[in-house]
This record gives C-alpha cells, structure tokens and sequence, in this order.
C-alpha cells in the first residue's frame, strides 16, 4: 500500500501528465494560428477550437504547483526559487496569450490584430519550452546543496540536453494540437492539419530518439528505473507508430489519442526516473530532495488527502462535462466569439 508521501508524489505526476495532455493541444492550437492558418478567419476557427477549454486546462498547472507547495513544501521553495526567471517568463507568457484571446478581435485594426497574434504564437510557444527544461533539469542534476539550496548558473539550466527536451516537447505539442484541430475543424484546414501532423512525425521521431538516447547517458535514471523505463519507451514507439498509422486512414480521435498517449509517458517517465527522488544534485546524491525529505507532516498529508479526493470527483466532472457541452466542430460560416 501506498505511504502518503508516495501517494502525493503520484497526484502530482497525474496532475502534470493532465496540464500536458490538455494543454499540449492548446499550446499547438495556439502555434498553429501563426503556421497553419492563412487568413484570420481561420485564425479565429482555430482560436474558437479551444476557446471553452484553454482556461480549464491551465488549472491543471496551477493545481499541480499547488500540491507540490502543501505536500512538499521544500521541493516547492527549491524549485521555485532555483528556476525563478524561466517561471517569470512562462508565467508572463500565459497571461500574454490569455489577453490575447480575449482582445485580439476587440478592435478591426491589422496592426492591433497582429500584435495580439504574435502573443498567441509566444505564450504557445514559450511555456511548454521552459517547462520541458524545468523538467529535463530535474532528471539531468543541479547543484543543490545540503541546505536544500540550489545555486544554478546559466548553462546547469539550459545546456544541449535542456535545449532538446524543450524543442522536442513544443513539436509534440504542435503535432498533438494539429491531431485536435482535425477533430474541431472541417474541410480544407482539417486536411491541412492532418498532413502537416504527418510530415512533422519523422522529424520528432528523430527528436525523442534523440532525447531517449541522451537520457540514458547523460542522468542515472535507467540506471535507477531501467526495466521500467524500457516498458514505457516500448509503450511510447507503439503509441507514437498507431498514431501515424491512425493518421494515414484518416482516423482522428485515435490519432489524437495516441499522440497524447506519446505526451503522457513521456512526462510519465520523468515523474518514474526520479522517484523517489523529487530533485537530483549533482553536487552529492547526500543532498537529493526526496518525497522524504522534502514532504509536509504527516498530519497535514492526511488532511489533505482527505479534502483532495472529496473535491476531486467535482472537478473532474465539470471538467468532462465542459468537453461533452463544446465537442462539436467550429465552422468558418457560423459566428466566432474570438
């Protein structure tokens, strides 16, 4: 049975694989109106695409950063503290976009439309990017003292192995988002959207080979978690193969799910090959945070386990009924709120 440290660590890890499962397609949606659209009418068909869902989805984020600060309250001030200026941006990133959404089509003016876009295409494009450093961080080592303090130049946090977690997220981000937009849209920009996701799925192959085979040299993580680790990868190639084979027969919604599939393990993996650490140093394994060291009392657990799982079943539910409600496709002739 579960400890209650172990439990939290796994809240955690479903609460992220959530923000990037459903925020994955909205980050792509929102690269999309810059790479896939050709005029602002379908800017705005795509815009409306995820108009019910991209706030909602956000609250994943917000709620995974919240239980981290409650359960492990120094893995929090760590982390927050240490990645300071990559959070700063993201964070203005997202409030850019989110104003965006909402102001872009306030005015009829070209120029004030363009801004709004390249806000779009920014606080798409920029989150997932440092928050797939923040992560690939985690697993690769920072030097973290024995106070819990993490003092990291420039190159601990973006370095090579950094820079193609971060690139390789953001295109499967687009590509995740481009399998959405098939199920949202109709006519020409669906088909578009379905084989700009085909020819994008060789160069982010190369990319997850990549990131894998740079994993398994450069962090002791299959070294920690090798045969589950190999499970998962096994599971991420048979996800990621049915999702270009579901593509090429014109399967949509299984395409989408495999592609979050592949987005899923692969944040999966990262939560498995820290555990049960929750911070590496790479100053002395002495100084690793870990659910142990790092975790609130066990009262305070117990609590919030407690109010965690009474709320939870609400806020799924509104959640799936929001989908159900918005889960038809937006049409160029029919009015657009955005």
């Amino acid at each position: 049975m579960l400890s209650l440290n172990e439990l939290w660590f796994v809240l955690i890890a479903v609460l992220f694989v959530g923000f990037f499962f459903l925020e994955g397609f909205d980050f792509g949606v929102g690269m999309e109106t810059q790479i896939l659209a050709k005029n602002d009418t379908e800017r705005r068909v795509l815009i409306n695409s995820i108009g019910p869902f991209w706030d909602a989805n956000e609250v994943w984020l917000i709620t995974g950063a919240g239980a981290m600060f409650a359960a492990f309250p120094h893995w929090y001030a760590t982390l927050f503290s240490g990645f300071y200026i990559p959070f700063v941006f993201a964070l203005l990133a997202l409030i850019a976009r989110g104003v965006a959404f909402e102001f872009r089509g306030k005015r009829d003016s070209l120029a004030w439309q363009k801004t709004w876009d390249v806000c779009i295409f920014l606080g798409s494009f920029l989150p997932p990017f440092l928050l797939a450093v923040v992560f690939a961080s985690f697993i690769k080592g920072l030097p973290i003292d024995g106070d819990m303090q993490m003092y990291a130049g420039f190159f601990d946090i973006v370095n090579v192995y950094t820079v193609v977690a971060g690139i390789t997220v953001v295109l499967l981000c687009l590509v995740h988002g481009l399998m959405f937009t098939t199920l949202r849209t109709v006519g020409d920009l669906q088909e578009r959207a379905r084989k700009m996701a085909q020819k994008l799925l060789f160069p982010l192959a190369a990319l997850l080979l990549a990131f894998v085979v740079m994993t398994y040299y450069m962090t002791d993580v299959f070294e920690q978690r090798g045969a589950l680790l190999l499970v998962i990868v096994i599971l991420g190639i048979a996800a990621y193969v049915l999702s270009g084979y579901f593509m090429s027969k014109k399967r949509d919604g299984l395409a989408f799910g495999m592609t979050g599939a592949v987005m899923a393990l692969s944040v999966v993996s990262i939560f498995v090959g820290l555990f049960p650490r929750v911070m590496i140093s790479s100053l002395d394994q002495a100084f690793n945070l870990t659910i142990t060291n790092a975790a609130s009392g066990h009262y305070s657990l117990k609590v919030m386990t407690i109010v965690a799982l009474s709320l939870l079943p609400f806020v799924l539910g509104y959640q799936i009924w929001s989908y159900f409600v918005f889960h038809k496709r937006v049409h160029e002739k029919e009015h657009l709120e955005y």
